[in-house]
């Protein structure tokens, strides 16, 4: 019999607040985290975007003073998110075996900063001055090792690195290892740590970032007209996972049912998606079904939606493939409007977003929809807060990355 999975533990670190319960004020509120970048190498290197959607809190903030020196940004955001979800959750060595607890955490990039910084030491000071650690603190599994040497998990350590899918995948494989009896409890997440003028100089030529240096927080506009590029991010989001059964033994609050998810791939173009979204509406129909739902059984989706020309319309066209008139009644969110594209780490913040959505029964606001393009009629939720019916209802998280990954996770009120 398969096991069902549910959400015991939530954690975060955000442009728009540091913890799950200030981003999530945030989020319903329609706060912007985007911001002039107040840093010399901006000026140094003649960026074409000079803002970005910043953390809030620091990390040196929660870690200690050696915790953070011998981590990359990315690994200490993944932690700091990470304790936040197992502390939420209640857990501790008393309630969980080490051995039936698994870490499933994702990244796009990974170590970008202490991989380039090294590089530079390398070039203007010698192979001497290169750290000891350099190699472990850039590995994209820098932060899922971190975890779970930091909660003693040796049920599994697995780090997905597929683009902007990457968090959502890593949910994936986090219900899967649940659903599966392999273990009881998986932290999952996301984390990325990639402002940095080469990224920033690569998105920008690739014509994927807004360039509204002059208004950093009217930048991000997902379905408006006027979008011209996503903005990027930087953050973590954690989610503990636990069988239904573990969890109300030990009586666990649950926040919702990781009911299902479905994962595909484009084979189409290394950045474009497949214009039609056959690829997303496959994988939308393949976490519907996974989850014993029907299309009509959705109220609410956080949409990928990064605010790109090219990129909003399939998604749309995707969605109405699978949904139809019902799409009319499903309220969606584009929370990247507010948290800006942190690419690896942003499904496993959106899935905390849609998990939130179903447990208070309020959908996050999408900002700057000011003209929404008639080429994509959905019911997007702008202005305030929406709100949810009452009884069983389910809600969807989508994220489609670079290279064509797909991914869809399907959640259930509990």
């Amino acid at each position: 019999m398969t096991r069902k999975a549910v959400i015991t533990g939530l954690g975060a670190t955000s442009p728009i607040g540091g913890d799950v319960e200030t981003m999530w004020a945030n989020a319903l509120a329609g706060t912007s985290g985007a911001r002039p970048i107040e840093k010399d190498w901006v000026e140094k290197y003649n960026l074409p975007v000079t803002f970005a959607a910043q953390l809030s809190n620091d990390p040196s903030e929660v870690l200690s003073r050696v915790e953070a020196r011998r981590m990359d940004p990315t690994t200490q955001m993944g932690l700091v998110a990470a304790r936040e979800a197992w502390t939420d959750a209640g857990l501790s060595s008393d309630n969980i075996e080490p051995e039936r607890l698994a870490v499933a955490f994702g990244t796009g990039i990974g170590g970008v900063w202490t991989l380039l910084d090294s590089w530079d030491n390398l070039r203007e000071r010698g192979p001497r001055r290169v750290l000891p650690m350099t190699v472990p603190m850039l590995m994209p599994n820098g932060a899922g090792a971190a975890i779970s040497m930091d909660l003693s998990a040796r049920g599994g350590a697995m780090t997905t690195v597929s683009a902007c899918a990457s968090g959502t995948e890593a949910v994936h494989n986090a219900r899967q290892l649940i659903e599966s009896g392999q273990a009881d409890v998986v932290v999952t997440g996301g984390a990325e740590a990639a402002i940095h003028p080469l990224p920033i100089a690569g998105f920008a030529a690739m014509q994927a970032l807004s360039k509204r240096n002059d208004d950093p927080q009217a930048a991000s506009r997902p379905y408006d007209t006027d979008r011209d590029g996503f903005v990027l991010g930087e953050g973590a989001g954690a989610l503990v996972i636990e069988s239904e059964e573990h969890a109300r033994t030990r009586g666990a609050e649950i926040y919702a049912v990781l009911a299902g998810s479905g994962i595909t791939s484009d084979a189409y173009h290394i950045t474009a998606p497949e214009p039609e979204g056959y690829g997303a509406a496959r994988a939308l129909r393949a976490a519907l079904e996974n989850a014993g739902l029907e299309y009509s059984d959705i109220s609410h989706v956080n949409a990928h939606a990064t605010s790109t020309p090219v990129g909003d319309r399939p998604e749309y066209v995707a969605m109405k493939s699978v949904f139809a008139e019902h799409l009319d009644n499903v309220q969606v969110s584009a929370t990247k409007s507010q948290t800006g594209h942190l690419l690896g780490a942003s499904g496993a913040l959106e899935a905390i977003f849609t998990v939130l959505a179903l447990h208070h029964r309020k959908t996050p606001v999408t900002i700057n929809l000011d003209n929404q393009d008639p080429d994509i009629p959905m019911n997007v939720v702008h202005g305030a807060p929406g709100e949810l019916p009452a009884g069983d209802i389910a809600a969807l998280s989508n994220s489609f990355g670079f290279g064509g990954h797909n991914a869809v996770v399907a959640f259930q009120s509990s």
